[in-house]
């Protein structure tokens, strides 16, 4: 006889439920552990208890020398904040150029843009080295923001030129009828257009350049130390400071939990604007 297929949706559904609650389960673990220890002793940590006395004085030591956590957190966001400010214009010109003009090594040009995502950054990095420190901007937040808004370009080239593909030209075209210049119809039709995704590709190069460690490693030592090789120099005498590290990283995941958020919505209504058109 066959089963019930009533029986059948039933057990899928408990199969579904299950998959999504394991799925759930490894994704949330490892951050609410990260989130609780950073609240706990050092004592609490070893301990693995899940029930615990919260308390501030993590936080209060990794703002206090030696380790002094603000003034790495504000290198990050100086030269994230600095690399998406200026890609994201660049970005958006060179898309629009991409996407509506028939320029002559355009296809070359744009696979070589795709290629130059997929070069290993242990590769370029310390030929950015040896340069950085010849042109006296080793250890700088310029020299930093200028790696950063070198990686993050190429992909928001990409990421927008699919976004600008979608809106109509007969729109510009009639703007170009009433006398419209080509930057004015770049702000005040086609960025309104695609502001969900500039908005997306923003968002994805900060998170980029916010979480990025090797450049910051090998590119810094003192001045403009960032955030994530900041945690890596959490230890002392009795070994690697998990508390502190977690309470760093606290501070290091909340932007990115925000800003994730954010990227939903945007690209949700990017991608449904793109199936309308």
């Amino acid at each position: 006889m066959s089963a019930d297929p009533g029986n059948r949706l039933v057990s899928g559904r408990a199969l579904e439920t299950t998959a999504t609650l394991l799925a759930c389960a490894v994704i949330i673990v490892p951050i609410y552990w990260i989130l609780s220890n950073g609240f706990k002793s050092l004592v609490d940590v070893f301990a693995l208890k899940w029930v615990f006395t919260p308390t501030l004085e993590n936080f209060q030591r990794i703002f206090a020398v030696p380790f002094d956590i603000g003034q790495k957190l504000l290198n990050s966001a100086i030269v994230s904040l600095l690399a998406v400010a200026i890609a994201i214009p660049v970005a958006t010109l060179a898309a629009y150029a991409f996407s509506r003009f028939a320029l002559r090594g355009a296809r070359a040009l744009v696979l070589a843009i795709v290629f130059s995502q997929f070069i290993p950054p242990v590769v370029i990095v310390l030929p950015y080295f040896v340069l950085f420190r010849d042109l006296g901007l080793y250890d700088t937040r310029i020299g930093l923001a200028l790696i950063e808004l070198a990686l993050v370009t190429p992909f928001a080239v990409l990421m927008l030129k699919s976004y600008i593909d979608q809106i109509p030209r007969e729109i510009e075209e009639a703007a170009v009828m009433d006398g419209a210049t080509r930057l004015r119809i770049i702000a005040d039709i086609v960025a309104p257009l695609a502001a969900p995704g500039i908005i997306t590709a923003a968002l994805l190069c900060f998170i980029l350049t916010w979480n990025d460690f090797l450049f910051a490693l090998i590119l810094t030592s003192k001045d403009a130390v960032t955030l994530p090789v900041g945690l890596a120099m959490f230890g002392g005498e009795e070994g690697v400071l998990w508390h502190l590290i977690s309470a760093g990283g606290t501070l290091l995941m909340i932007p990115m939990l925000v800003l994730s958020i954010r990227i939903q919505k945007y690209y949700l209504e990017g991608t449904l604007a793109g199936a309308n058109k």
